[in-house]
């Protein structure tokens, strides 16, 4: 079995068919036997990108061609070759069952009448513990590091290791101008603290822009001690080194643990494989910067040779990969800043004049998007928030009937976008919805308006009347940045995918296996607005403070 495997089409490998040179093991029932082998999974393409996960393959097959094989253990190379079946592995994974079976076929692809056997692939995530605590922090008297103004302060922690360095493992958001500051919870899971046991130093620093930060004070402390801090409702003092050898200056400020709740989190895959669904849609823009659609230069032609346009490109690359995270498979399919045949400018039309807005699968949407070059015409301006807010809608309805749903919108773009504003009010708007958005950008455009939907600096999005995105939904690509280079459009797209969706689960208490959406404790999420009303007994100083940040 190879290394990795991915969701793309072009990262996939053969099952059953040329693999790694190992022993080969067969039973003695006529068939071949199974056998397991860990390998990387990939939420986008094999070999590049971040890892996501590693699971674990498990492979049997039956009825197989007999071809005399007498050894049990000769290596893979030479045993002849009996027949191959080949597949993603998000077919696999995202089954019920996690198991997929393959029907066994020549190399040529072709079975015929021919039995050529069946082979059965089950997927199983290896992972560590899933334990968790999530924990939030307060300080008050800390000392001033600022000679204007007040210190600006955060929190880093870090674990110790057998060497006795410590290595960082998280640490809070700046608290501005404030010697009593609060902070969001954290979320520390057990493969980032060890046991309970193990001594974590914390940290506190005075922020200064040019990364050199002051030391507020420090502190050793396990999880357990912090445990005890929150039972107890006591404080703990920090210390800070003195210039005399040996010594250590116990300071005034303390840290408060205000919360302290033991949690159990769920990976990506045991969504998926449990019946969670990607919902894909897609909107194409039709505005007249795009060029006659009828001339080679143009970003909308369609070459008869059958070479793909970047718009083609976007929604097969994208389509292939989300497409099996979607049990029926049709996808509301839009245009924008198109003419009409009713003669009107449209800011969000169905790309198929035949099936209204939804079409079956990846073909479906090609179909649609060149009959609509022949039915359109290219207008404009390029506006997103209509599209956004249809898509968001869907979203939210599906939350009345169905919580398994996570709705993923792509926007491909070749323009300026000429309504930031209203863009932006729709984006915060959905950010409380199962909803992502990836915007790809063809052509030489300038796209730095795109750049600030897209909140990868760290600071979301906030709207006309003052209100902060609850979370970041949005993915940006130019597609010039990544033709030619070693990464492809649809890993950049897909990026931050799996963590939007997870930070969206786990800030919303929704679980795998039911699908339902309980409400938080007060003890375990009062600082979600949308979840619960804070409670000031669990978190007393944390009413106003903003949903936390989940590592993945």
């Amino acid at each position: 079995m190879g290394g990795c495997f991915s969701d793309q089409r072009g990262g996939q490998q053969a099952v059953g068919g040329g693999a790694q040179q190992r022993p080969l093991r067969t039973n003695d029932g006529g068939g071949a036997g199974g056998h397991n082998d860990a390998v990387d999974y990939f939420f986008r393409t094999k070999g590049l990108g971040a890892l996501f996960t590693q699971i674990e393959l498990s492979l049997a097959a039956s009825k197989l061609r007999d071809r005399d094989i007498i050894s049990k253990m000769l290596k893979l190379k030479d045993q002849e070759f009996l027949a191959e079946a080949n597949c993603v592995l998000s077919e696999i994974v995202t089954k019920q069952s996690s198991s997929l079976t393959l029907s066994l076929h020549n190399k040529t692809g072709h079975s015929g009448l021919t039995n050529f056997g069946t082979l059965t692939v089950h997927a199983e995530e290896t992972v560590g513990s899933k334990n968790a605590v999530e924990m939030a922090f307060h300080c008050s008297n800390l000392e001033n590091k600022d000679l204007i103004s007040k210190s600006d302060p955060f929190l880093r922690i870090s674990r110790i290791v057998e060497s006795g360095i410590t290595v960082p493992i998280c640490k809070t958001e700046v608290v501005n101008n404030n010697l009593n500051p609060i902070w969001k919870p954290l979320c520390l899971t057990m493969q980032q603290f060890g046991s309970k046991d193990n001594p974590l130093v914390i940290e506190c620093f005075d922020f200064n822009s040019n990364g050199n930060h002051a030391l507020i004070g420090k502190m050793q402390k396990s999880v357990a001690d912090l445990e005890k801090l929150h039972k107890e409702k006591i404080g703990a003092n920090f210390i800070l080194p003195s210039a005399r050898h040996g010594h250590e200056k116990v300071l005034k400020g303390q840290l408060f643990v205000d919360g302290f709740v033991a949690k159990e989190l769920y990976s990506f895959l045991d969504y998926i494989s449990s019946g969670f669904e990607l919902n894909f849609m897609v909107a194409v823009d039709f505005t007249a910067s795009n060029g006659n659609p009828r001339s080679l230069d143009s970003l909308h032609y369609i070459d008869p040779s059958g070479r793909l346009n970047a718009y083609q490109q976007a929604i097969m690359e994208v389509g292939e990969v989300i497409q099996f995270y979607d049990s029926d498979r049709r996808f509301p399919a839009w245009g924008f800043g198109g003419r009409t045949c009713d003669g009107s400018v449209s800011h969000c039309f169905n790309l198929s004049s035949t099936s209204g807005f939804e079409v079956e699968g990846v073909e479906g949407i090609m179909a649609a998007y060149a009959s609509a070059l022949h039915n359109v015409a290219l207008a404009g301006p390029t506006l997103f928030g209509p599209v956004i807010n249809n898509a968001a809608e869907f979203a939210g309805q599906s939350l009345s009937y169905n919580k398994s749903k996570y709705f993923v919108l792509l926007i491909i773009t070749d323009g300026v976008l000429t309504d930031l504003q209203e863009t932006k009010d729709a984006l915060v708007r959905a950010s409380d919805l199962p909803l992502s958005i990836l915007i790809v950008g063809v052509g030489g455009a300038d796209f730095g308006k795109m750049e600030i939907l897209d909140a990868d600096g760290g600071c979301r999005l906030e709207s006309s009347t003052g209100r902060i995105a609850t979370r970041d939904i949005v993915q940006f690509v130019p597609m010039r940045d990544v033709q030619g280079g070693q990464i492809s459009a649809v890993q950049a797209l897909l990026e931050e995918l799996p963590g939007q969706f997870l930070t969206y689960m786990r800030s919303r208490d929704i679980k795998p296996h039911t699908a339902n959406v309980s409400q938080a404790s007060s003890q375990a999420y009062p600082h979600t607005a949308n979840v619960a009303q804070a409670s000031s007994q669990a978190y007393p100083h944390t009413t106003h403070v903003a949903q936390a940040s989940w590592p993945m």
